[in-house]
């Protein structure tokens, strides 16, 4: 990146002094703010309305659909954030990767990336290619106001995963088989997949995004010495590269209870941390100068009101001497969950922490 290239600080928005942002810089904040991966879709019942026969990637590419999708947890739950309506896998579809979300099953990719020659298939992203999210993002911003917008990516190695397997998987068999068999490829097919996403997020941020979040939901997979050396460098490119925006940036994964240091490592400003450690153990193994977001069971919330709130407190009192806490769910909201139980939540947490 050229100095010409480098990113601005972005100016201080509206959303400045929202208790997420506070959280997310370990300032001291009014109340714990609270967000749901996953709160745009599936267990709203307005969700499914507007989405009703319009397919995944179309509802991604509708400004006008994205800001009101983006817009209805906000109103019925009373987030403290709102996050952008889209996928993982658009940046994939904007620069020409043939591929579907087909329901029940996920992305599916029709030509999978297994030969160095597969890589052509990987062009740079720019803005013109996603002008629907530019479009977005400025009708979101004007109507949030002084509630925060959270931008997202897949990590490299999530991206990558789909790509070489060809959809969702369990194993990964393909993906670690070019991972330990051609690690040269491996690394070269990385690096291409964190430029087009360090780009994806400057899109995000340059329209008005007050913070990013990195989405490696398949890192749990590896073990840590496969992600410090396969994995790691092409996340801190991303980072590095929306560095200079000065907004926050989280690092997310699933099962990454082992890897939790290592993701801070790569250059987060808060690290999610999914349901099975602690928070004040995940504290101790990100270490200081980071804010943690979590990380209540999403299943929690099938149990009776009684049970959601004696759970929260065990969350919330873990919790309590972090730097930085934003509540979360360890995981994103199942599509069966009562939204009432969420809107529940929120209030409970805002209540429990009222300083």
């Amino acid at each position: 990146m050229s100095a010409n290239d480098a990113p601005r600080a972005q100016q201080p928005s509206a959303a400045y002094d929202s208790a997420f942002l506070k959280a997310c810089r370990r300032e001291p904040v009014p109340h714990t703010p609270v967000w749901f991966m996953r709160q745009a879709g599936r267990s709203l019942p307005e969700y499914r309305k507007v989405r009703e026969g319009i397919g995944m990637l179309e509802s991604c590419m509708r400004p006008d659909l994205v800001t009101e999708i983006t817009l209805q947890p906000v109103r019925r739950h009373g987030v403290d954030a709102a996050i952008y309506f889209s996928d993982i896998v658009v940046p994939l579809k904007a620069i020409g990767i043939d591929l579907d979300i087909k329901p029940g099953v996920g992305p599916v990719v029709e030509r999978p990336i297994r030969t160095r020659e597969d890589l052509a298939q990987l062009r740079d992203l720019t803005p013109e290619d996603v002008s629907y999210v530019t479009e977005a993002i400025g009708l979101l911003t004007r109507e949030l106001g002084a509630t925060p917008l959270i931008g997202f990516a897949g990590a490299p190695f999530t991206l990558a995963s789909y790509l070489v397997e060809g959809g969702p998987s369990r194993t990964y068999e393909n993906a670690k088989a070019m991972m330990y068999g051609d690690p040269g490829l491996w690394s070269d097919l990385l690096d291409r997949l964190a430029d087009i996403t360090a780009a994806f997020l400057r899109v995000q941020i340059e329209a008005g995004a007050s913070a990013v979040q990195l989405f490696d939901s398949w890192a749990g997979a590896l073990a840590p010495v496969d992600y410090r050396r396969s994995v790691l460098p092409a996340s801190a490119k991303v980072f590095d590269a929306v560095a200079g925006y000065g907004v926050p940036r989280i690092h997310f994964g699933v099962g990454t209870g082992e890897l939790l240091g290592l993701m801070g490592e790569a250059g987060a400003d808060v690290v999610g941390v999914d349901w099975r450690v602690p928070m004040d153990e995940a504290a101790r193994r990100v270490g200081p100068g980071k804010a943690l977001q979590g990380n209540l069971d999403p299943t929690v919330l099938f149990a009776p009101t009684e049970a959601v709130e004696a759970k929260t407190r065990e969350v919330l009192d873990s919790a309590k001497d972090l730097e930085g806490h934003v509540f979360n769910l360890g995981h994103g909201v199942m599509p069966s969950t009562d939204p009432d139980a969420l809107t529940r939540l929120v209030e409970h947490v805002h209540t429990l922490t009222a300083r």
